[in-house]
């Protein structure tokens, strides 16, 4: 070989883009063994690249298969390196360790001598210079300079306990400069991955300077892949879906036939999965798919007739408030206004650890005047440890708390759902409430691989509890008075007292 070829050679192989696109070999979606080269989602991750980055991503871009290379690459070129992957599950975590191990097993010989795998598991990588890739669903302990966090969203919408475990264990042991990819597709408006990205997001919007300590947001919609178009044939674009693009039109999203048609045919095997699987924006990944979920549909509705945003407590009629008195000291609370037939929930707020004399004081803080509390109905059983019942206590300071019947829970959630549509929310004072609504879900039994019919235990229990209480309280609220010879629904003494209050919410609202 000539000097110039050798210098070639050397020049080549000091660039990591070339080795990126020219050295490694993977399997496409046809089962084919084909030399990688970056397409545009990869490259657009490679040219924004930062220390810290969170991914939000349509399915299917291979971002997963271009950091796990990269990662390679790193490892094969840098002594002394550490690199590590946390997959969502055991499977992932081997069809991942599987890529990285044909990658290197397909380099030339000559270049495998260069960097021999001196420990090859079925976890672990470490070459002879001293540099080392990880693969598994938890890395608690390991010190890592490179880390790929995969599919995050699920695991923090599924798992809080492990999602804590990654964030508080791999993610903390980060040095500042070292490199972390977290990468997912969403999963609702709850969870580590959620407010991650949030604040990345605000952080990108906003024009921050980053530190080496922040995360950098990097969106990837379906629509920027070239791959996801087809002929029309014989789809039909419903008017439904043409004021969807229309509305993507608005924001700058223009879409030709082939798209459109695409996304149609896609949207017709995902059905509610789409926007999270093939997301158009990043706001609207976060709607959650419905699959399991009580109220998910009916929330993501509320957002679309626009029913969540800013409500202003009115001072004209009463506020009353539902709690859910649980167990622990856990503690919901929603106050809301009711005017004709509309529910206006203008707070929410809940905790643990504190006494319900604490909670009773910041109810009675709050520049609210109030009418009625309602709670569950046994809020009248008698505790052992002071001989009296919570009812008896809240009364002692100023606060009736007054039982609502008792109903079963699937009967409580369908009343919940019969009084959603009538419901406006306070965006920011009611954001963990409206998040414990859309992500109230039912259990999932895995030997059986089927949702149950009781609703899962989790942090969203508290303020779907509370507002159950409110929907099977609001009897007590609504009764029918007649005054004056007039039949007047939801108007209680004090509205009667106001009555010069004269409505337009809505119309001002939207």
């Amino acid at each position: 070989m000539s000097q110039s070829a050798i210098d070639l050679a050397e020049q080549r192989l000091s660039d990591r883009i070339w080795r990126l696109n020219n050295l490694y070999y993977i399997i496409d979606k046809k089962g084919q063994k084909v030399k990688f080269e970056m397409n545009w989602a990869q490259q657009a991750i490679y040219d924004d690249l930062w220390y810290l980055n969170i991914i939000l991503k349509a399915r299917q871009l291979g971002v997963t298969t271009f950091i796990t290379l990269l990662l390679l690459d790193v490892a094969l070129f840098n002594s002394h390196v550490s690199c590590g992957i946390i997959s969502d599950t055991e499977e992932s975590a081997k069809y991942i360790f599987r890529k990285i191990k044909f990658a290197y097993d397909s380099l030339p010989d000559h270049r495998k001598a260069m960097r021999e795998a001196k420990i090859d598991s079925a976890k672990e990588l470490t070459f002879s210079n001293n540099s080392l890739i990880r693969v598994g669903t938890s890395l608690r302990g390991s010190t890592f300079n490179y880390l790929l966090v995969s599919e995050f969203g699920k695991v923090a919408a599924e798992d809080i306990r492990r999602a804590n475990e990654v964030l508080t264990g791999s993610l903390n042991t980060l040095a500042v400069g070292s490199y972390c990819f977290i990468e997912s597709t969403a999963r609702g408006r709850s969870g580590i991955f959620y407010d991650m990205c949030v604040e990345a997001k605000k952080a990108k919007d906003s024009g921050k300077n980053l530190t080496k300590m922040d995360y950098k947001f990097h969106f990837l919609p379906w629509w920027q892949e070239p791959h996801y178009r087809i002929s029309q044939g014989g789809i039909q674009i419903s008017e439904e879906l043409e004021e969807y693009f229309k509305m993507l039109a608005v924001q700058g999203i223009e879409l030709d036939l082939e798209q459109k048609c695409w996304y149609a045919a896609k949207l017709s095997n995902q059905g509610d999965n789409m926007r999270r699987e093939f997301p158009s924006t990043a706001e609207e990944s976060w709607e959650v798919s419905n699959e399991g979920l009580y109220y998910g549909k009916l929330i993501t509705q509320a957002r679309l007739e626009k029913r969540i945003g800013f409500i202003p407590y009115e001072d004209s009629i009463p506020v009353y408030t539902a709690w859910d008195l649980g167990y622990n000291d856990s503690t919901a609370i929603w106050f809301f206004q009711v005017y004709r037939k509309e529910i206006r929930l203008i707070e929410y707020i809940e905790g643990s650890g504190e006494s319900l004399a604490h909670w009773l004081g910041v109810v009675k803080s709050k520049p609210y005047v109030y009418e009625k509390h309602l709670a569950p109905h046994d809020v009248m059983v008698h505790e052992y440890s002071s001989g009296m019942s919570r009812q008896a206590s809240a009364r002692k300071m100023g606060i009736n708390l007054i039982p609502v019947q008792k109903v079963q829970i699937i009967p409580g959630i369908d009343q919940v759902r019969g009084i959603l549509s009538r419901c406006f929310f306070d965006e920011r004072k009611c954001e963990k409430g409206i998040k414990a609504l859309e992500s109230y879900k039912k259990g999932w039994d895995d030997r059986s691989g089927c949702w149950t019919s009781q609703p899962l235990h989790n942090f969203a229990s508290h303020g779907a509890d509370a507002f159950r209480v409110l929907a099977t309280g609001l009897y007590l609220i609504e009764k029918q008075e007649n005054i004056d010879g007039r039949t007047l629904g939801g108007m209680n003494s004090f509205t009667r007292q106001k009555n010069h209050f004269t409505g337009g919410f809505q119309s001002a609202f939207r």
